[in-house]
């Protein structure tokens, strides 16, 4: 038996807003939209995706789950995430190689350094 990794959902005030935001932040593509939710890919036809699903209730606490990101220049991607209206946030991380960020909803996220080989 195989299992194939299709989405990781995020809980959205706004999916439309949200998965767009996210959508241009990646480069990722638009693949499914409803009233109630909002999925992107890297490509049409490449999992797994993010799918953003309605949810009318707020964000109470620090996510359980986030996602790392490794970009080539991390500087210049924190500082390209900022200008989209990501924020930097401190949820207790200290003087660490990785930018602890928010998305407009408050979803925290990481942007990491490069790896020394």
């Amino acid at each position: 038996m195989t299992l194939e990794w299709r989405h990781v959902i995020v809980h959205s005030a706004d999916p439309a807003a949200l998965g767009q935001w996210w959508a241009e932040a990646l480069g990722w593509v638009v693949v499914h939209t409803s009233d109630v939710e909002f999925a992107i890919r890297p490509e049409r036809d490449r999992s797994p995706g993010l799918e953003f699903v309605l949810l009318r209730e707020p964000k109470k606490a620090k996510s359980r789950l986030h996602l790392d990101f490794v970009p080539d220049d991390q500087d210049a991607e924190v500082a390209r995430l900022e200008a989209l209206g990501a924020k930097r946030v401190d949820i207790g991380q200290g003087d660490q190689a990785w930018v602890v960020m928010q998305d407009p909803e408050g979803n925290e996220f990481c942007v990491l350094a490069q790896r020394r080989q």
